[in-house]
C-alpha cells in the first residue's frame, strides 16, 4: 500500500530542529520580558538613559514634522485671511461708523445738558397760564406759518398773547374765535421776536424765514460773536413775551448773525399753553421784587 501524502514532522530530522529551535526562542523572549517588566515594576528608572536616547534620537525628525505642520497652518491663515479680507474690512468700517454716530449721541446729549442747565439760570417764575389747548392744524405749503388752537375767546384767548410749549417759544395769538384761535408761528415771514442769547447780553432779533429756520441778526454789528450751538431766549423787550424762554439754537453763521433752529418744532408738539401778554412795567397791577420789598 503507498504512504499517504502528508507525513509527520518525526520523519523529518530538520523540521524537528526548527520547531525545537522556535520553542527555545519562544521561551527566552517571554523570560526576558519577564525580567523587563519585573525591573519597570521594581526600578522604574532603569530605563530612563535608554529611552532618553530613543527620544534624542527621534527628535529631528519630530521637529521636521512639527515645523510643517506649523508652516502649512500658517500658510492656509494667509490664504484664508486673503479672501475674508473684504468681509473684515466692511465690518470694520460698520463699527466704525456706528462708534461715530454714538459719539456724535454723546456729544448731542452733552449740549443738551448744558443748554438746559442754562435755561435753568434764565427761567423766570412759573406764570398760571390762561388757557392749555392742543394744537389741531398749521399750514405748509405757503411761506406764510400759522397753526390752529382748540381754544378761543370762551376760554380766556385774546389776541397778542405767548403760546409756548413745555420746550420752548411757538408764536403768539393772531385771531381769535370762541373755540378756536390762529396763532403766529415764529417761522412765519413777518415773525420778528427779540432775543439774546442764554447766559450774556448778546442780543438780537429772530426773525422767520417761512422754513423750519430762524434769521439771528445782531442789533450790534462788527466781530460775530456767535459760535453754532448757541441758544438763544426771549429778552422781554417789546413785550408779549416774558424774558428767559427758549427760542432757537444757532446752526449757521452769517454775516450779521445766523441761520438757527427753533427749539419748540410745532409739528412735534401737541399741547401747547396759552400765557397772559407780558407787561414788563406792570401796567396790569404786578409788583416787582423791589417794591415787594420796599412793602416790607
Amino acid at each position: 500500500m503507498a504512504p499517504g501524502g502528508t507525513r509527520r514532522s518525526g520523519y523529518s530530522r530538520r523540521a524537528q530542529y526548527n520547531l525545537f529551535t522556535g520553542y527555545i526562542i519562544a521561551g527566552v523572549g517571554a523570560l526576558i520580558g519577564a525580567v523587563l517588566l519585573a525591573l519597570s515594576f521594581f526600578q522604574p528608572t532603569f530605563f530612563g538613559g535608554p529611552r532618553s536616547a530613543a527620544q534624542d534620537a527621534a527628535t529631528p525628525a519630530t521637529e521636521t514634522v512639527a515645523t510643517v505642520r506649523t508652516g502649512s497652518k500658517s500658510l492656509w491663515d494667509s490664504v484664508r485671511g486673503y479672501y475674508r479680507a473684504g468681509s473684515k474690512n466692511a465690518e470694520l468700517k460698520r463699527e466704525m461708523e456706528l462708534a461715530r454716530i454714538r459719539l456724535k449721541e454723546a456729544e448731542a446729549v452733552r449740549q443738551e445738558n448744558k443748554r438746559l442747565k442754562g435755561l435753568l439760570d434764565l427761567q423766570d417764575q412759573e406764570r398760571k397760564p390762561v388757557a392749555v389747548a392742543r394744537l389741531i392744524g398749521s399750514t405748509s405749503a405757503s411761506t406764510r406759518r400759522f397753526a390752529y388752537l382748540g381754544a378761543g375767546e370762551r376760554d380766556g384767548v385774546r389776541v397778542g398773547m405767548p403760546v409756548r410749549s413745555p420746550r420752548g417759544v411757538v408764536g403768539r395769538i393772531l385771531e381769535t374765535g370762541r373755540d378756536s384761535s390762529r396763532v403766529l408761528l415764529l417761522t412765519d415771514s413777518e415773525s420778528v421776536l427779540p432775543v439774546r442769547r442764554a447766559g450774556d447780553e448778546v442780543v438780537a432779533f429772530a426773525e422767520g424765514r417761512g422754513d423750519s429756520l430762524l434769521r439771528i441778526k445782531l442789533i450790534n454789528l462788527g466781530i460775530n460773536p456767535l459760535k453754532p450751538g448757541d441758544m438763544f431766549v426771549t429778552s422781554g423787550a417789546g413785550g408779549y413775551y416774558p424774558p428767559g424762554i427758549a427760542v432757537a439754537i444757532v446752526t449757521e453763521l452769517t454775516d450779521d448773525g445766523g441761520l438757527a433752529r427753533i427749539v419748540s418744532d410745532p409739528a412735534a408738539t401737541d399741547f401747547v399753553a396759552i400765557e397772559p401778554i407780558f407787561e414788563p412795567d406792570g401796567a396790569q397791577g404786578a409788583t416787582t421784587p423791589i417794591e415787594e420789598e420796599l412793602g416790607d
